[in-house]
């Protein structure tokens, strides 16, 4: 059985690229916004979240935030999936809870791949 993956993005051509790039290796669930992801994810509990930061109505972090109130959420993997890519975000968004930092758009495939890898079996 595939790791369980919930990808919050509100592109749909962002979507239908992580979706043709890891539907072969993990169970996929898309959200649209941070309000869709926060009213699916408890009843669907992902191994990983794939968060994307500038969202409508309720951003990323925000999400994050509320995952991090939720008894069933709190230690769920988060990535931040973003295009804000400048060399002072990855710590910023690490520093605020998320677990991991992949840049958009994803020009590599590998990268997102290590980073949910990374999350999915932690080396402590």
């Amino acid at each position: 059985m595939n790791p369980k993956v919930a990808v919050v993005e509100d592109n749909p051509d962002n979507r239908m690229l992580v979706q043709a790039l890891l539907e072969d290796r993990y169970d996929l669930t898309e959200y649209e916004t941070g309000v869709e992801a926060i009213a699916g994810l408890p009843g669907n509990v992902p191994d990983v979240v794939l968060l994307d930061i500038s969202l409508p109505e309720m951003d990323g972090t925000q999400v994050l935030a509320w995952m991090r109130e939720q008894d069933a959420l709190r230690g769920l993997p988060v990535i931040a999936l973003t295009a804000h890519a400048m060399a002072s975000d990855r710590e910023k968004y690490l520093s605020i809870g998320f677990d991991d930092y992949v840049t958009k758009p994803i020009i590599d495939e590998n990268i997102l791949i290590e980073a949910i890898e990374r999350c999915l079996n932690p080396t402590g």
